[in-house]
């Protein structure tokens, strides 16, 4: 196996495509490691992530990494370059702000940090809740947020906080310093250049869910000649023609069966 440091081109930068896939194969090799594979091909490790294994060798080349034939990937040493490249050899404290149920959640998450992050506060503005204990943490008050980024030096952010609250919890974080955000809240965040947000929105995920799962409703009823009748409304059937469309991937019409 090649163990050569990072290409100049790496140095310049990886593409942020691969940045993306890197998280998905470190969780695969984790999941090797747990159970005990020492070594993997680039076949097998593309299966676990989903992906092909020519985009997986394309990106693991950006990490000079480019594995044994006949032998793959070292699975122990590709953890290491992985978690590297992302940062997570070293310890990245984070406050969440918001200790409500999605707040305490993440608190009580114990894998941050098998992945190098530490909780360092949980914060909040009901004073019901201020000075409660949540995961080992007292919840500190809102107030406070600048002097705990001070404190334990964060610059990652957590909201957590309802959507009419998140675009001032964001400017108070980024005042103080920190500079990238996990934004829970659904809302659209209006950072200044050099802050990083990445939004984790669960009912658009949800809405995007449901989306796939109608279209296969469809083509699961045009497979089986049912009558539309019995069909959910706003799928691409029409009742009132006895007329069954079926979506592909564009949205555009790809099958159409006509009732008798």
């Amino acid at each position: 196996m090649s163990r050569r440091t990072r290409s100049d081109r790496s140095l310049q930068g990886i593409p942020e495509a691969t940045i993306a896939r890197l998280p998905l194969y470190l969780r695969a090799l984790y999941a090797l490691a747990d159970r005990d594979i020492a070594s993997v091909s680039s076949e097998e490790l593309a299966v676990a992530a989903g992906v092909n294994s020519a985009k997986l060798r394309k990106d693991l080349s950006h990490l000079g990494s480019y594995g044994t034939r006949g032998v793959g990937y070292d699975v122990d040493y590709l953890i290491y370059q992985v978690s590297r490249e992302l940062g997570l050899t070293q310890d990245w404290p984070v406050v969440i702000v918001g200790a409500g149920n999605l707040g305490r959640a993440l608190a009580n998450y114990g894998g941050f940090a098998s992945r190098g992050f530490r909780v360092a506060a949980l914060m909040d503005s009901d004073p019901g809740v201020i000075g409660s204990v949540i995961a080992g943490h007292r919840v500190r008050a809102a107030d406070e947020i600048e002097r705990v980024v001070a404190e334990f030096r964060v610059m990652i952010g957590a909201i957590t906080v309802p959507a009419i609250a998140a675009q001032g919890i964001c400017d108070r974080l980024v005042a103080a310093g920190v500079t990238s955000i996990l934004n829970f809240a659904p809302v659209v965040l209006n950072v200044p250049d050099g802050v990083d947000v990445r939004k984790v929105d669960l009912s658009i995920e949800l809405q995007i869910l449901a989306f796939h799962a109608q279209r296969r409703s469809v083509v699961q009823v045009l497979h089986r000649g049912e009558p539309d009748a019995a069909v959910p409304a706003g799928n691409g059937i029409s009742g009132s023609t006895g007329r069954a469309l079926a979506l592909n991937g564009d949205g555009q019409v790809a099958a159409e069966a006509v009732g008798t």
